[in-house]
């Protein structure tokens, strides 16, 4: 029982020396500088259709034919979904990099 509560306190504090390093917060900074731009874009663009084509008549002009702009737009949502995720996991790999910079630097700490 000793035993295991040393082993919590030690990881308690890993877990704080980690937090409070310089590249941990670096990470989280970057995280938070890509993500949140992004939730907001994708929600903008994400209710915009809903919005736009219960009370405006915007996205109700033809585009080509019988198709609307609503058709378009909610085509483009599509599209998006789909390059935002790209464009993550391309992000992602840095991310990575940088969690494995952390979890380095927490390993040469250990030694």
């Amino acid at each position: 029982m000793v035993e295991a509560r040393k082993k919590r306190n030690n990881n308690v504090s890993d877990y704080s020396s980690i937090v409070h390093s310089e590249t941990f917060q670096k990470l989280l900074s970057e995280k938070r500088k890509f993500i949140v731009p992004m939730i907001v874009f994708f929600l903008c663009f994400y209710f915009a259709l809903p919005i736009l084509t219960s009370y405006t008549t915007v996205l109700n002009h033809s585009f080509i034919g019988s198709i609307t702009w609503a058709w378009v737009f909610a085509f483009l949502q599509f599209v998006m979904t789909w390059v935002l995720c790209m464009v993550y996991s391309k992000k992602a790999r840095k991310f990575d990099e940088m969690a494995d910079k952390v979890m380095e630097e927490r390993g040469e700490a250990e030694s």
